[in-house]
């Protein structure tokens, strides 16, 4: 055999990066529709409330997703968010329930305040000066 006939060697890795990407996009949605629908209840409960999920980053192995919440109205922020917090492994719970035929292992929620809403405004405000 000689080196016209030898097959191109591929790169593993970055082929397995490209699919890792690709599967923590998918799981990275279905997480965010799953919690916009477990938020859209939760608010509910909190009378004069919007929740919604704008972002989920989850880690390369799966197991801790960052999610970051857009809440409405502005003076009730840190009370929702430490009801968040303090209500996380119950919406773990939930999530688990929903997303049982999907994924084995449901990843660890970590809940940040998202700010890009804030800080879009505060542009604004500057531009308009």
């Amino acid at each position: 055999m000689d080196a016209g006939d030898r097959k191109p060697a591929t790169n593993k890795t970055t082929n397995t990066k490209i699919m890792e990407s690709t599967r923590q996009q998918k799981i990275e949605r279905l997480i965010q529709k799953d919690l916009s629908d477990i938020f859209l209840k939760y608010a509910r409960a909190i009378r004069g409330t919007l929740i919604s999920v704008s972002e989920v980053r989850i880690s390369p192995d799966l197991s801790i997703a960052h999610v970051y919440l857009s809440i409405f109205p502005q003076d009730k922020v840190a009370s929702v968010i430490a009801q968040v917090q303090e209500d996380t492994a119950k919406i773990r719970g939930e999530m688990g329930h929903l997303q049982r035929h999907q994924l084995r292992i449901i990843p660890e929620l970590h809940f940040h305040l998202d700010e890009t809403i804030d800080k879009m405004a505060r542009i604004d405000e500057l531009l308009k000066q």
